[in-house]
């Protein structure tokens, strides 16, 4: 995703907004309501209703939102997810074979794909996070991921905006 700034998103068709927020974010259900508050006056407008709109998400739309995030290391789908998972990459393969059994464990515990911001960690890093999570409860896991989901959406649309994000 290329940075356009919020004078270049705020003149994009509404078409191909939706288009660049359903990168952001794969829930069509955020993504829309994103858009019904452009044009937006400043990024601070802007990032404000993307986790407004996250924050008010029914469960059924963030399972839709994490159809968008492939493991972490596993191959990245999308220049994003690439991106944020950088430092697993050149991981070791005994922590690349660990992070794999344990995504495997949290996925049957939970239910869905281990989701973290993952942008400038090593995969010691987010191994040692998926290995904590792993005792949280359902609920308390749940609040979790939807928090990590908002900084990754945050970061993206940082990114798309132009703002200096590593």
């Amino acid at each position: 995703m290329k940075a356009i700034g919020l004078d270049g998103f705020n003149a994009l068709t509404a078409r191909r907004r939706m288009h660049v927020l359903f990168e952001v974010c794969s829930s069509t259900i955020w993504a829309r309501r994103v858009l019904s508050g452009a044009p937006f006056a400043d990024e601070a407008a802007l990032l404000d209703r993307a986790d407004r709109v996250l924050a008010e998400l029914p469960d059924a739309e963030i399972d839709a939102a994490l159809d968008g995030h492939p493991r972490i290391g596993a191959k990245p789908d999308n220049p994003s997810s690439a991106r944020e998972q950088a430092g697993v990459a050149d991981a070791a393969e005994a922590v690349k074979a660990e992070l794999a059994a344990k995504n495997r464990d949290y996925e049957t515990k939970f239910g869905s794909v281990y989701l973290v911001c993952a942008s400038g960690r090593s995969a010691g890093e987010l191994l040692a996070i998926l290995t904590e999570r792993l005792d949280n409860d359902p609920e308390t896991e749940r609040r979790v991921m939807r928090h990590e989901l908002a900084k990754i959406n945050r970061l993206r649309l940082q990114r798309l905006l132009g703002g200096a994000v590593s």
